[in-house]
């Protein structure tokens, strides 16, 4: 039987269009605007503010404008260009989501750990509730079947910012569905939701134990099985999980390319190939992980679920297997740690962080209030034993070395990396009582940092591993008020954010001076922030434009141009989201000499930030220039150093609103 008898081998031309619509919110391709598509002549005009505080001489600048001219006059290329981009938004109901998808996630080859996924960490279990790990693991598990169970049922409620609402397409990918690796270079992913037999195709998720894979009802008659029983089913793995089994989690950990291979030598019998169905048409995945991040240790939780312990000479290679319990595809995979810690490791390919986020928030509320309907107690129907999903690779037995290789790739990609953590002694209580905005302070800290960290490694006394500041700075900015809207690009570096960066390097500024300079860059970063927000940024319509140009013809020359290549080069990427139940959150850098900056503004008593980079840069040193920065722009605005008090806050913050 060959394996397409149960896994698809090319990519559907329609795959997205496969995943049903969620039932209350199937209106939204109507009741929302589309993505708009800003005017030619308004987005180069923002192209050249953006490009001015990042060039080196006016000689620079003058180039990049001299070529952005030639694009955008009358009749030119951009004309033309912009032309074929108007009709293909008549044409389409998103002008920009195939190219996004594609370019930005499904045809990026390298391994999607590190360069792609992201990590949440938990509060820990509430005394409420039992405390072994098998009832750690069915708390999260019953709780995020009853968001899917809203999900499916049309009773999500709806999301947005006062009046507007958000758009809720993404979230048909966050249940019964898998990312596949393509054969032709370009993933998809495939959706299980719109099955006509419910109760035997879906409604089960995958709990990995030991590197084997097993398959356990989640869902039975429409309910979801309520935590006593499922207690019974994860202690039934935890207790017949003493062998170390093939780690076939690890392949998917692979360059997509590798992946997709052995994915094909894989599914070449007819076992194995419903196996990888089982997982693919998994509500979600759960990985018992042995390992034991100390919890007191933010860095070593963060890796841990970012990816999976490293070995030591205190953790062996069979404690410390990385990301060989888990399978990556997976939209969503929760991490249970023999010591109890807990979170998720999301796949980001077709879904951004807010949804993730969403669900997160809903079951940790759910398992923090003792009055939910937790069903502890175990029912007396019998509930169906776990299944294990055992790959049978007698027939194929070279897929021993590509397991072999595959953990020793992710074992050099994990341990190429630096990740840092840091929280300051004040928050968002001090700082909205200063009356400026929590994301503007943080970003102008950032840059801060970033320009202190470059004068000491780019000085008399540096190696020259940092690019000189200013740098291309990303942060995204949500575009949900849009039909299947995701993100633009906030461009951080403005004119106004040199100004008072420089001000603050330099000795000659007042004090008055720094401080008017400091709300002119915040009050610049709302703007900016605004227009993304409403889908009038630079960077997805510059995309747009490059992606119009057809193969058979030269690319026009401002997208060689090295200021505006330079631009996009995010040598800084930043990106919040919020959670009260999260300990730690964070993801990659996205260019070899930069670094991932995920931070949270929501604490009253902290601002918090995870910094990820290569081994190579100084990323340990940057972070302590986060502090300094952190206290420094506090000191500015206040006038003393922060002192926090019960609340994270100077009791004498509310006096410098004025001020600003």
């Amino acid at each position: 039987m060959s394996n397409s008898s149960f896994l698809p081998v090319t990519r559907p031309p329609n795959w997205k269009s496969l995943s049903p619509p969620i039932p209350n919110f199937a209106h939204q391709s109507t009741s929302l605007p589309p993505l708009p598509l800003p005017q030619l002549p308004t987005t180069l005009q923002k192209l050249k503010e953006s490009l001015r505080p990042l060039s080196r001489s006016t000689v620079e600048f003058a180039s990049a404008c001299q070529k952005i001219d030639v694009f955008g006059k009358e009749g030119g290329v951009g004309s033309i260009l912009q032309e074929g981009l108007e009709q293909r938004k008549k044409e389409r109901d998103h002008w920009l989501e195939e190219w996004w998808d594609d370019l930005g996630y499904l045809a990026y080859r390298d391994s999607v750990v590190v360069n792609v996924s992201y990590y949440y960490g938990f509060q820990t279990q509430p005394v409420h509730l039992p405390r072994t790990l098998a009832a750690r693991a069915a708390g999260i598990a019953r709780g995020a079947m009853l968001f899917r169970q809203k999900l499916r049922s049309g009773k999500l409620s709806p999301e947005g910012i006062k009046d507007t609402p958000f758009c809720m397409d993404t979230y048909r990918w966050m249940f019964d569905c898998c990312r596949v690796p393509g054969p032709q270079g370009i993933d998809w992913s495939i959706s299980y939701a719109a099955t006509p037999n419910p109760e035997t195709h879906i409604g089960h998720i995958i709990v990995v134990r030991k590197n084997r894979f097993w398959k356990v009802r989640a869902e039975v008659d429409g309910k979801v099985v309520g935590m006593g029983d499922l207690i019974k089913q994860f202690q039934y793995i935890y207790d017949h999980s003493a062998e170390e089994y093939p780690a076939i989690g690890a392949l998917t950990a692979s360059n997509r390319d590798v992946w997709a291979k052995d994915f094909a030598l894989l599914s070449s019998t007819p076992l194995n190939a419903s196996h990888l169905r089982a997982i693919h048409s998994s509500a979600f995945l759960m990985s018992l992980d042995d390992s034991t991040p100390p919890p007191e240790n933010d860095v070593d939780v963060s890796r841990g679920l970012w990816h999976g312990t490293l070995p030591s000479s205190t953790k062996p290679a069979h404690v410390a297997r990385g990301l060989s319990s888990r399978y990556v595809d997976k939209p969503l995979q929760f991490i249970v740690f023999d010591n109890g810690v807990a979170g998720l490791m999301g796949e980001h390919s077709v879904m951004d962080g807010t949804p993730t986020v969403r669900v997160c928030d809903e079951l940790l509320d759910f398992l923090a209030d003792p009055k939910s309907d937790f069903q502890l107690s175990s029912t007396s129907a019998p509930i169906q034993t776990p299944e294990p999903l055992d790959f049978d690779l007698s027939p194929i037995p070279q897929i021993a070395d590509a397991i072999t290789t595959a953990q020793q790739s992710l074992h050099a990609l994990a341990s190429s990396q630096s990740l840092s953590f840091f929280r300051t002694s004040y928050g968002k209580a001090a700082i909205k009582a200063f009356g400026v905005g929590p994301d503007g302070w943080t970003q102008m800290l950032i840059q801060l940092a970033y320009a202190r960290l470059s004068q000491l490694f780019n000085g008399e006394n540096g190696n020259g591993r940092v690019m000189p500041w200013p740098v291309g700075t990303y942060e995204a900015a949500t575009t949900r008020m849009f039909y299947k809207g995701r993100t633009e690009t906030i461009r951080v570096v403005s004119d106004e954010c040199v100004a008072f960066v420089r001000a603050m390097l330099g000795q000659s500024a007042t004090k008055e001076e720094k401080l008017r300079l400091f709300r002119d860059a915040v009050k610049k970063h709302t703007q900016l922030a605004k227009e993304a927000g409403m889908g009038a940024g630079v960077d997805r319509h510059m995309l747009g434009l490059r992606l119009s140009n057809s193969p058979s013809s030269p690319l026009p020359a401002l997208f060689t141009d090295p200021l505006y290549t330079r631009s996009s080069h995010w040598t800084l990427s930043t990106s919040a989201i919020f959670s009260r139940h999260f300990g730690v959150y964070g993801w990659g850098e996205v260019v070899p000499d930069g670094f991932g900056v995920a931070y949270m503004t929501g604490f009253d008593d902290y601002l918090q930030f995870t910094i990820t980079s290569r081994a190579e840069m100084p990323n340990t040193e940057f972070t302590e220039e986060i502090g300094k920065a952190a206290e420094e722009l506090y000191e500015l605005v206040a006038g003393f150093k922060p002192v926090p008090n019960a609340r994270g806050e100077d009791v004498q913050g509310s006096n410098m609103k004025a001020k600003l």
